[in-house]
């Protein structure tokens, strides 16, 4: 009687256990890469993004969400875990892939690892089974990106696209988009990408030159103009995706039952922007709609992309990780944020260290070396027309005091402290003014406290700056390209010698 009553219990938790799996929320994240916040419902004037305004409206927007890092995979590697990319030892870009290999610490797990260990179906890809990761039609759907910086098991993901899981179960879906990168770095893919709009027609029309706003240190230069266009047109792409998505979502009668995440990699990759600590590089925008989440609210308090790991875990009523630095913003017990933290370090050949802390009125950098410019050599940046025409106008002498100063000047600020709200572009550096003393250093302490929290590691050894570089060097199929990363490398080495 006794093996009997034990036999049921067994039954019932069983069966509770696949009741409670069915009942568990979806789980799907947008993942843009180099985009910043130029969406309608975050203000952007010069277009409209119909689907993403949507989402707002029915869901939860953070007007103040920042990534840790300004660059694909540092930030993907801190995305994924839920922590700093430098308490994982992930913050220099593109590393860990060749001879020098990159672990985890103990700990510390890919949440898809996580998700599957509860019994989701984990998958990442377009989200459409008709278009690419570019809004194109396909009929070989793939796996979207991942650009982790350590070592990881692609078993992780159960497929491309959630079509694939079994009757009933849950399913935690990455959707990634190539966002700004859609636009190309010249004349002939802005064009190309214009032929784009006007041709499919479901965009509307390309976007004017001429009644693109751009950052005070850019000039309004034709083809500065035109870059900002096309980019703005691969944000109107994106939103046409996005709203694709959700319609297929709704079509599949499982909209309501799925947490929806929509945030971007970092910012615009331009030249204070993408790989850059200023809100043009880090400030992202994160909108979360789904089972639980308060619609057509706005939140202002400061949060960053890491927690997006927490709150998507605590959504699908799995243990967050004690490790986790992530946290779940959503929580009842949560307390906001006093203050968040960025990090650029080693981008391709360009070795740089940087570090910030933004609290509610303040922007603080540090800059570790502040005897290099801020456009340093950069195979990646230097490759891109919007640089080549910034140098050249710069050549010229026709750049405004402004874009001289903040782009070109051969020597950095080591501090730079921001006031919000007064300096939309930071612009305005009062690190050197007595009168702001007193918060310069608090902030101060604040990042070389989270510095030591972090285990922050710094640089790279040059025995490991030879094996990234060497290892990049060889997946550079460019001739020219590769001779000038190696130029660069071999510039920065120099640098080094000198202590500067």
């Amino acid at each position: 009687m006794q093996s009997l009553l034990q036999s049921f219990v067994v039954i019932l938790l069983i069966m509770g256990a696949v009741i409670h799996a069915a009942d568990r929320p979806n789980v799907l994240w947008f993942v843009i890469d180099d985009m910043s916040a130029n969406f309608s419902c975050y203000g952007e004037k010069t277009i409209r993004t119909p689907a993403v305004d949507q989402l707002a409206k029915e869901g939860l927007l953070f007007t103040r969400a920042y990534s840790t890092s300004p660059v694909c995979s540092t930030f993907r590697s801190a995305m994924i875990t839920g922590m700093y990319q430098n308490s994982i030892g992930s913050h220099h870009h593109r590393s860990g892939r060749g001879k020098h290999r990159i672990q985890l610490p103990a700990g510390v797990r890919p949440i898809p690892e996580l998700f599957q260990t509860a019994g989701y179906f984990t998958c990442m890809g377009s989200g459409l089974p008709t278009h690419d990761y570019r809004s194109l039609p396909t009929t070989k759907p793939r796996r979207g990106k991942a650009d982790y910086n350590f070592d990881w098991d692609t078993e992780i993901y159960d497929g491309h696209d959630w079509a694939g899981r079994k009757k009933g179960q849950p399913f935690f879906m990455q959707v990634q988009l190539h966002g700004g990168k859609l636009r190309g770095d010249s004349e002939q893919n802005y064009q190309a990408l214009a032929d784009r709009i006007n041709k499919q027609g479901a965009f509307g029309h390309p976007t004017d030159p001429q009644k693109v706003t751009l950052p005070p240190y850019y000039p309004r230069d034709p083809i500065m103009l035109k870059d900002w266009a096309a980019y703005l047109d691969t944000v109107k792409i994106t939103d046409w995706h996005v709203g694709q998505v959700m319609k297929r979502l709704k079509q599949e009668g499982i909209l309501e039952g799925t947490l929806v995440v929509f945030f971007t990699d970092h910012g615009i990759s331009h030249a204070r922007g993408k790989q850059f600590l200023y809100d043009e590089g880090t400030h992202i925008p994160l909108i979360l709609r789904g089972p639980g989440i308060s619609k057509g609210k706005k939140r202002n308090d400061l949060v960053e992309h890491i927690d997006v790991a927490a709150i998507s875990l605590a959504v699908a009523g799995i243990s967050i990780p004690e490790k986790m630095e992530g946290d779940d913003v959503l929580s009842p017990d949560y307390k906001p944020k006093n203050a968040v933290f960025a990090a650029r370090d080693r981008c391709g050949e360009a070795v740089d260290r940087i570090r910030s802390v933004r609290t509610d009125q303040y922007l603080y950098i540090k800059n570790f070396y502040p005897q290099r410019p801020h456009l340093m050599p950069s195979n990646y940046k230097d490759s891109k027309v919007i640089v080549k025409r910034l140098r050249a106008l710069d050549a010229a002498n026709k750049l405004g005091l402004l874009a001289k100063k903040l782009l070109f000047s051969p020597m950095r600020p080591a501090e730079e402290l921001y006031l919000y709200g007064e300096d939309k572009w930071q612009v305005k550096n009062l690190a050197h003014d007595p009168s702001w003393g007193k918060v310069l250093k608090q902030h101060r302490v604040r990042l070389d406290t989270w510095i030591k929290e972090t285990g922050d590691p710094g640089l790279e050894t040059p025995e490991v700056y030879l094996l990234e570089t060497e290892d990049q060097m060889k997946s550079t199929r460019n001739p020219a390209s590769r001779e000038n990363y190696r130029k660069n490398s071999e510039l920065y080495k120099q640098w080094a010698s000198e202590g500067k």
